[in-house]
């Protein structure tokens, strides 16, 4: 074997998504600010997308798949730092759309202060996930166990938000910890989950629910550091700011 013929570690992996809305992913990928590098229809399906240093492409979705309502098609990008790229998207979206999709098809999750990955869904339903790449390697899946009471209801809500993205099972978590865990907890975490639910409800288009929550938050005796706390621990601290009390 040559030295040309010898296996070199210089490699770059692509991954290739299904699609099956062609016109939808081009529209969307171009509003995020990646370059089109390839499109083509015929006789096979096969885009091919630029931003930064990395790439995405897309090839026809399998006979008979679904791929909105398949789970498990997408790809990882890791990256130093997550937040750059989600100020980036959603600043995008904003200018295109005239909101940050949050959503249905296809969407951005939020980002909250400090969090290690955010995903975006395209409009065939695979999911791309930005992850940074240090981030910690012994997160606790389900609540650490080095926690009790509320304050493992949070982590818990928290994996289910940033690492499971699902908003409503997160929800009846942090609903069902404060009515066991609530009365004897610091307050500082029961505010925590108020602004969390608050957020929650509005994702979850349940705003019938957001001033019972506010409510019960704008009562609780909070430092200005509690207060500074509890912005942080959301995506987007102006949804808490009608609700939030005077510090002591």
């Amino acid at each position: 074997m040559t030295t040309e013929e010898r296996i070199q570690p210089n490699e770059s992996a692509v991954p290739l998504l299904p699609c099956v809305a062609v016109d939808e992913t081009l529209t969307f990928w171009r509003a995020l600010g990646f370059a089109v590098t390839w499109e083509q229809r015929k006789p096979y399906l096969y885009l091919a997308f630029h931003y930064s240093g990395f790439e995405l492409h897309y090839g026809r979705a399998p006979h008979g798949i679904d791929t909105p309502t398949e789970s498990g098609c997408g790809a990882l990008v890791m990256v130093d730092a997550v937040a750059p790229y989600h100020g980036a998207f959603t600043t995008a979206m904003r200018a295109a759309y005239g909101k940050v999709l949050a959503r249905g098809l296809p969407r951005i999750t939020r980002y909250r202060p400090g969090a290690s990955r955010f995903s975006i869904v395209d409009p065939s339903g695979n999911t791309i996930i930005f992850i940074r790449r240090d981030e910690p390697s012994e997160l606790e899946y389900g609540g650490s166990p080095r926690l009790s009471g509320l304050a493992r209801v949070l982590d818990n809500a928290r994996i289910l938000r940033e690492f499971k993205r699902d908003d409503l099972a997160s929800f009846r978590a942090l609903n069902s910890g404060l009515r066991r865990h609530g009365e004897a907890a610091p307050t500082v975490e029961q505010a925590l989950a108020l602004a969390a639910l608050i957020e929650l409800s509005a994702a979850l288009e349940k705003p019938d629910l957001v001033p019972g929550w506010g409510a019960r938050l704008r009562a609780l005796p909070l430092t200005a550091e509690e207060l500074a706390r509890v912005r942080l621990a959301v995506a987007d601290p102006a949804v808490l700011e009608p609700w939030l009390p005077e510090a002591r």
